[in-house]
């Protein structure tokens, strides 16, 4: 009885490992640092890739696994990925082959199942992990009692819309997936921002794919922003809940990122306040972090109050002032950095309206105003936005606007390439802010 009962235990140990496992789907993400394709399996996979030159391709054998559909064809834009085919091996095995445009490193790794979906096998096409940002002079600021500058920069702000590719984020009662509607609002923001003579927006997040956290801040970096925006939707059990949220980084997001930066700061070639640290020792890194870490988190916390003011005219504010929490896309050091709720995707009626483009245009025109606010008040200098213009009334004299304005009246004449200080009534000058006497 007890040899019969230990050779059914092994009959059924060996069955359910020899378990055929189904490719359900394959989905293909092409973003422009890389290309996923993700795999919906059945179950768990043995799986084993190599590559291939001469054309290049990767090869994906899979033990045990049939597949269910066609694969989905890359499109024609994919910067990495040309083709998909498949067949059998070994008559139980699958053999997958992704023909490649050029030779690509890769990381490839099983998902256990979420809420949106089952078991995933994954494969990241890439050249190269995203460059860190380049080691390079800060921006020059304009200096007291020098020449007008000759060319002003533009006040640069990076939106990052959320989720993306096989993440979508918050799912709404009626399907609207966060990933789609926040990527039209990230859009419309940054055609208002683009409006604004002496502002360029750029996008994080161009199209429906996924970036990794950290990619996100790197990216904002490499385009030396100004200010950071991550956009989103939320979403709570309760679908009564409804109302807008703008967040900073909590203090222990930012003691957590401090942390990182001084153990990795030997090898990092990176800026913090337009000053490297890897040539200092700990006690001064630690203090520029901590100065570079509060400069940006007071500047969050300013244009946050800007935000919040504008889209109280839109909807319902969930959180009528500025929150915290340590969410990773805040954790820039010298990059003041917000996160906005937009509403809650999973009420009904907030859904609706972030599915509506009429209203993710009032939405994003609140964030803009919001933004644009901040930047009327604390515009960098070296900026076009920095300057200001009077224009010159009957009785007044450079001495009187120099003092109305704290500046003096060798700066105005510089900025304003006057030769004396004699001006007219009805004249037009420039008056650069934020520099002293």
């Amino acid at each position: 009885m007890r040899f019969i009962l230990l050779n059914c235990l092994i009959f059924f140990s060996t069955s359910v490992f020899a378990k055929t496992v189904t490719v359900d789907n394959v989905r293909v993400w092409a973003a422009p640092d890389s290309t996923r394709v993700v795999f919906d399996v059945s179950g768990p996979v043995k799986h084993k890739l190599f590559s291939l030159n001469k054309p290049h391709r990767a090869v994906i054998d899979l033990k045990n696994a049939t597949l269910k559909k066609n694969t989905t064809q890359p499109k024609a834009l994919d910067k990495y990925l040309k083709g998909i085919r498949s067949g059998a091996r070994n008559k139980n095995d699958l053999r997958i082959v992704l023909d490649l445009k050029k030779q690509i490193k890769y990381k490839i790794f099983q998902l256990q199942p979420n809420k949106h979906y089952g078991h995933r096998l994954v494969i990241d096409l890439f050249d190269t992990e995203i460059r860190q940002v380049k080691k390079e002079a800060p921006r020059k600021e304009i200096k007291k009692d020098t020449q007008r500058p000759t060319k002003l920069r533009d006040v640069i702000i990076a939106i990052d819309a959320g989720h993306g590719g096989d993440d979508p984020g918050a799912i709404g009662p009626s399907g609207t997936y966060e990933k789609d509607v926040v990527l039209k609002l990230a859009k419309n923001l940054a055609k208002d921002i683009n409006k604004e003579r002496g502002m360029r927006a750029v996008l994080i997040r161009k199209g429906d794919y996924y970036i990794k956290l950290r990619n996100r801040i790197v990216k904002a970096r490499e385009h030396r922003a100004d200010l950071f925006i991550s956009i989103h939707a939320d979403a709570f059990r309760d679908p009564k809940v409804r109302g807008s949220s703008v967040y900073v980084l909590s203090k222990k997001g930012a003691s957590s990122e401090a942390a990182k930066w001084l153990a990795e700061k030997e090898n990092s070639s990176d800026l913090v306040g337009g000053v490297s640290l890897d040539d200092k020792d700990d006690l001064v890194a630690s203090v520029l972090l901590d100065l570079s870490q509060t400069a940006s988190l007071e500047a969050s916390i300013d244009v946050s109050t800007h935000i919040i003011k504008g889209l109280r005219k839109v909807g319902k504010v969930h959180k009528r002032s500025v929150q915290s929490a340590p969410f990773a896309v805040l954790k820039s050091p010298d990059i003041p950095s917000i996160l906005i709720e937009t509403g809650f995707i999973s009420n009904p009626a907030e859904e609706k309206k972030l599915a509506d483009s009429k209203y993710r245009k009032k939405m994003s025109n609140a964030i803009f105003h919001g933004i644009k606010g901040y930047f009327r008040d604390f515009a960098p200098e070296g900026t076009l936005i920095s300057l200001r213009k009077h224009i010159i009334e009957r009785g007044e004299t450079l001495s009187t606007i120099a003092q109305q304005y704290r500046v003096s009246p060798n700066m105005l004449k510089k900025y304003n390439s006057l030769k004396g200080d004699f001006v007219r009534a009805g004249q037009t000058i420039i008056i650069p802010r934020n520099s002293g006497t």
